[in-house]
Order: structure tokens, then sequence, then C-alpha cells
């Protein structure tokens, strides 16, 4: 377990038996990533998302074990939400707010990742826009590591055609 794990599943522990201190440096670390990430996502619903998704870790807190990052297991939760969020969306027409600034993706890039599957999205933004490994994003998206890997190479294809132009249509 590296450095960073000890102190954030001691955190996480502490956060567990209801120390709001706690829980509130592990928003102060987390939680401009996790908002730009889910930004990339979604700048629509990038808010909503990160405050169900620090609510939902707070309520789990004593579920964090130490044995991933506590960003991969941040950001796992922060999926789930965003799947709910869009599962809700398509039921009613949801009204999303933005409380914290985060720079949104030229509207060219924007367009771009709108037109990949959602897979492709994550896999593409946490390989390339956030730096995390082929095997770290693969465990976040629960898919085998080539898998992921064919999948960040289609993600990537798909981009380098549309921004030649091949498939603006």
């Amino acid at each position: 377990m590296t450095p960073d794990n000890e102190e954030d599943l001691a955190l996480s522990r502490r956060a567990s038996r209801g120390d709001d201190a706690a829980f509130a440096m592990l928003v102060e670390k987390y939680e401009r990533p996790l908002r730009a990430f889910l930004a990339r996502m979604d700048s629509n619903s990038a808010d909503d998302v990160a405050q169900e998704a620090f609510l939902r870790a707070w309520r789990f807190a004593g579920s964090y074990d130490g044995r991933a990052r506590y960003s991969t297991w941040l950001t796992r939760i922060a999926l789930r939400c965003r799947i709910d969020a869009l599962r809700k969306a398509r039921v009613g027409d949801a009204d999303y707010s933005s409380a914290v600034h985060v720079p949104a993706p030229s509207a060219e890039i924007a367009d771009m990742l709108g037109r990949l599957n959602e897979t492709e999205r994550a896999a593409l933004i946490l390989c390339d826009g956030h730096g995390w490994t082929h095997a770290e994003a693969a465990g976040l998206l629960d898919m085998p590591l080539g898998t992921l890997k064919s999948v960040v190479a289609r993600a990537k294809a798909k981009c380098r055609a549309m921004w030649t132009g091949a498939d603006h249509g």
C-alpha cells in the first residue's frame, strides 16, 4: 500500500466514524480532479454528479479498503452516479447548474467526445486526459486490460477521423 493510500484509508476510516474534518480533507484533495473528469464526460451534469459521488463516499466511507487508490474508488462511485443521472434524465428533463467552475473542453473536443460511446469516452479521458495507466482504467471500468487498450485505440481512431473531417456529416 502506498503512503497516499495509507493516509486516505486512515482519513476514510475516521470519516466513517463521523469525523467531518477527515472527510473534508479527502474532498479537498480529490474534488478538483473528479469534477474535471466529470466535466469532460458531460459538463452539464458534472457538478451534480460530483456532489452525489461525495455524498455516497461519505455514506460508505467505511467500505474503502485501501487496495485501490482513493481516486479510483471515488471515480468508480462517480461513474455509477453518472449512470444513475443519465437514467433519471431519460425519465425527466434534469436541470443542472454549476456551483464550481471547471474549464470545459473546446466546443470541437466536446463534440468529438460527445460522439463517442460512454465507455470509449471514459477510457480516453482517464488514460489520455487524466494520465491514468491502462491497468488503472481497466480496473475502474471493470474490463480486461486488452479490452481497455482496444477501446482507447478505437476512441483515438474515431477522434482522429472526426478531426480530419472524415466523420463530419
